[in-house]
């Protein structure tokens, strides 16, 4: 619960004092996470309870045939998102934030970020988005025997070798996004397991990269003649709560523009947007599962037991601190409801009609919930980019319906969040049918869920499992790295984060659960059936209707 705000209706200027003490005395936590679409920071103290949160909007973009974000707009955008933290702190409770207690950061998972020996980016930023790295994922697959999607960081430096890219024999380090924040604010090449684990395969047995792997792919490129070996240029790799380095005197000054900020602060291993979206759900023991849905979607969970084979539709990552994950990734969830939203906002304007985009989202999601079980006869495509679940290395969103198809607002709204589960489901059917693997709870967090119960109902019908969203879920993984840092400094002797996560941070909150409904199973099957016989018309669309924006 926010401070400020008592259910016994105590003194909140005396709260007030308080947390200004808390603040400038630096016993807070702080967590940055970089979205697809938003960059987030959270502030906590010594109890995890949350201080105060900020925001920087942002967007990647498609450029030469990449999607990228340029370092222009990560530190612009970083430091932005940090000084409306500060703003906001001064504004609640008249404290200046000169020192914190800890820090982490994350970011979308994946993707490649390569550095020459001068600390130069080679190329720009190529994202988790990207899917035009289907030749060397197929054959690291192949030697591996274990899955290596396309938007896996060692996937795009052997398509680059592939390419016979003049940059690769340059190459001295390369990592993720929040791998680049941390080694930048902090000088430590390293990262969490979580996040390491989207770069290059894990051995979960050690807590580091795969030895037999690693030696496959040297082997694999030692045609080419390059100095490095494979080891030598990935970040190394931490466990949640291990030293990771503290914030420089050049990185407070890199972060906090004003010069306000004392460096020293330690920082946490940086991890992925799943495994922070693991932590802040609760959901790293074994037979738990989390769903994060925004721009991306996808649903970990922690296994008991290892699956029978690799499937090119689920990738194997871990936890933060090391244990086996399955993951079904999606490229596209939200984007095209953001869209829609973003229409009805523009004719509402038009009309004359004063309304905020969020109250938008909430008529419009409670408009699904009157819609028919089905979808009315309506079939839409939310692929901005390639889905490689579906096997798609482009999308073009898209709506068709049959002839007689009721058209009307609620179901056109409920169609758009089926279709925003529609690949992730393709992928758990495999987990939950095939390998029969099974969970004793679901968490859902993210965008998708803003909007009480609506989301929730619809992704318990569509994978016919419980579904949990707790109070802290639109808090998200900047929360998630934010308790991760404070678990660093504040865990008890040889306490693990699931009893820390359990007895620390989740003791008092309960997720409201919702059971799956037999007609919403029903419902999203029947337009699971006609999302996956139209995939011919996504197809024909992309074949067809080029790019040229």
């Amino acid at each position: 619960k926010p401070f400020g705000q008592k259910d016994n209706g105590g003194d909140l200027v005396e709260t007030a004092l308080i947390m200004k003490d808390i603040i400038e005395s630096g016993k807070t936590a702080l967590g940055i996470e970089f979205g697809s679409t938003k960059i987030k920071a959270v502030l906590i103290d010594e109890n995890n309870n949350l201080i105060a949160t900020s925001g920087h909007k942002w967007e990647n973009k498609y450029e030469n045939g990449v999607w990228t974000y340029s370092l222009d707009d990560i530190w612009s955008g970083l430091q932005d998102c940090y000084s409306k933290l500060a703003a906001t702190v001064k504004e609640k409770y008249d404290a200046e934030i000169t020192k914190i207690g800890a820090m982490g950061f994350s970011a979308m998972m994946h993707g490649y970020m390569a550095f020459d020996k001068d600390d130069t980016l080679l190329v720009p930023f190529r994202t988790w988005r990207n899917t035009t790295t289907s030749e060397a994922s197929d054959k690291l697959t192949e030697v591996f025997d274990f899955n290596i999607p396309q938007r896996w960081s060692i996937a795009h430096l052997y398509q680059a070798v592939l390419n016979k890219e003049a940059h690769v024999k340059d190459v001295n380090f390369f990592t993720t996004l929040a791998g680049y924040i941390h080694w930048q604010l902090t000088g430590k090449k390293v990262l969490g397991v979580g996040d390491a684990s989207g770069m290059f395969p894990i051995d979960s047995t050690t807590g580091d990269y795969d030895e037999n792997m690693l030696g496959q792919f040297d082997e694999l490129v030692a045609p080419e003649g390059f100095a490095w070996k494979i080891k030598d240029i990935l970040p190394s790799v931490l466990s949640a709560g291990e030293d990771a380095g503290v914030l420089t005197e050049e990185g407070a000054k890199k972060l906090d523009v004003s010069g306000k900020l004392q460096a020293g602060t330690r920082v946490c291993p940086p991890e992925g947007d799943a495994g922070t979206g693991m932590v802040a759900t609760n959901s790293i023991k074994v037979r738990t599962g989390n769903v994060s849905a925004g721009t991306s979607v996808f649903a970990m969970i922690v296994l008991e037991n290892r699956l029978k084979k690799a499937y090119r539709q689920i990738d194997m990552v871990t936890t933060p601190v090391g244990d086996a994950v399955a993951m079904v990734h999606c490229n596209n969830c939200t984007s095209e409801i953001n869209a829609w939203v973003d229409l009805f906002s523009e004719y509402s304007k038009l009309m004359g009609i004063e309304v905020t985009p969020e109250e938008i989202f909430d008529k419009l999601f409670k408009q699904a919930l009157l819609a028919e079980k089905d979808g009315g006869g309506i079939v839409a495509y939310n692929y901005f980019s390639g889905e490689h679940v579906t096997g798609f290395e482009e999308g073009r969103p898209l709506l068709v319906r049959e002839t007689n198809a009721k058209f009307n607002l609620p179901n056109l709204m409920r169609v758009q969040l089926y279709t925003a589960l529609g690949a992730l489901k393709t992928g758990l059917d495999i987990l939950f049918k095939e390998e029969k693997v099974e969970v004793d709870s679901i968490f859902g967090h993210g965008g998708y869920f803003t909007i009480k119960g609506v989301g929730q109902k619809i992704l318990a019908g569509a994978i016919n499992t419980p579904v949990s969203v707790m109070e802290t879920a639109g808090e998200g993984g900047a929360w998630g790295i934010a308790i991760l840092a404070s678990y660093m400094v504040n865990k008890k002797d040889g306490q693990s984060l699931q009893d820390y996560l359990s007895n620390e941070v989740f003791a008092n909150q309960h997720g409201e659960v919702v059971e799956p409904d037999p007609e919403d199973v029903k419902g999203f099957d029947e337009f699971i059936e006609k999302y996956t016989k139209c995939l011919a018309i996504e197809r024909a669309a992309v074949e067809n209707l080029e790019n040229t924006r």
